[in-house]
């Protein structure tokens, strides 16, 4: 991920998750936001679990032998798209004072773990993790000054931005499943629903 990229993704918060909302039906509009947090850090924490919810998802729903799949040489692979959304989730907090697990290095992590079960269980570990240093920080935490990759920004942008990365790479995921002919569960879920006879 280059400072450009991230540059760029931390910009468009919105505009991204607005994207992502609007491809998908099984949303969590619906829904309260979540416990132990309310008002705006409610709805940021919301819509980080839709994104985490639906990446575990897409990531159970892959054969272990589509993992190694890309579009294209030079592309990141299935199992690596999941592993660079787990390296975010450590890293991001790492800059803003949460130690990421032992050994953790960012510029190498994505390429640590290759199996299906060792990923499915990393994007699982990581989502906890980041979403445990939100729920630790108070609305003054949020105003305090951050800065990483040479961007000015608060402890609230740095969430901001793994909101942002999550649902831009579960776009991304959604992709590359659509291309490997497999449908997102919740979208196969609603489309059975749909199918069933009405009573």
């Amino acid at each position: 991920m280059t400072a450009r990229t991230l540059y760029r993704i931390a910009l468009a918060p919105i505009v991204l998750v607005a994207a992502s909302m609007s491809g998908s039906a099984a949303l969590a509009h619906d829904e309260a936001p979540p416990a132990g947090a309310s008002g705006v850090k409610g709805e940021i924490l919301m819509w980080i679990e839709d994104a985490q919810d639906k990446l575990i998802q897409l990531a159970e729903a892959f054969p272990e032998k589509k993992y190694g799949w890309s579009p294209e040489k030079g592309v990141r692979t299935v199992g690596l798209v999941f592993m660079h959304v787990s390296g975010a989730n450590y890293g991001i907090p790492k800059f803003i004072g949460f130690p990421a697990p032992a050994g953790f290095d960012f510029g190498t992590y994505e390429h640590t773990l290759t199996t299906k079960a060792d990923i499915v269980k990393s994007l699982k570990d990581s989502f906890a993790h980041m979403e445990t240093a939100f729920k630790s920080m108070s609305d003054a935490d949020m105003d305090q000054p951050a800065e990483f990759f040479g961007m000015k920004t608060t402890k609230r942008g740095a969430f901001l931005l793994l909101l942002s990365h999550s649902h831009e790479h579960l776009g991304q995921a959604i992709a590359y499943a659509r291309m490997n002919r497999i449908v997102p569960p919740w979208t196969a879920k609603q489309q059975a629903g749909e199918a069933k006879p009405a009573k």
